[in-house]
Parts: structure tokens; C-alpha cells; sequence
């Protein structure tokens, strides 16, 4: 995927960097990941930001091709 780069806040980078560390990401990848979830949120103003997270992971889960069967009851 190609790369471009822009101007952020520091204040926003430095914020980026602390929860990346503490997520074991990089900051670019917490950047992306606020992104994605702005992004859902903003298309569908009633979803929490739980339910934005989870549909996350489960993408990267079915991408993955680590999908669990539910089984209700």
C-alpha cells in the first residue's frame, strides 16, 4: 500500500506514541486505528466505540481466517 505523509499536531503524535507504546503498536498504527474507528463512528453515529473496536478485530480475525463458530444457548 503506498505511503504519504502529512502534518499532524505533536500533541496529537505525542498522544499517539503513549497509547501505541502501551498497545504495542506503532505510532503510525495508533494513528490508523483512531482513523478506522473515526471513520465508523462518523458514518454510523449510534455505534459505541466498543462495538466500532470489535468489528475491527473481527475483520482482522476473518482476514486472518481465525473465526470461531458461535453456538447459541
Amino acid at each position: 500500500m503506498p505511503t504519504v505523509s502529512i502534518r499532524l499536531d505533536q500533541e496529537l503524535v505525542d498522544k499517539a506514541a503513549i497509547k501505541a507504546k502501551a498497545l504495542q503498536r506503532t505510532t503510525p498504527q495508533q494513528i490508523g486505528h483512531w482513523v478506522k474507528i473515526g471513520l465508523m463512528t462518523e458514518d454510523n453515529p449510534d455505534l459505541t466505540y466498543d462495538f466500532a473496536r470489535q468489528a475491527i478485530i473481527s475483520q482482522a480475525e476473518r482476514d486472518a481466517e481465525q473465526l470461531e463458530a458461535y453456538h447459541l444457548g
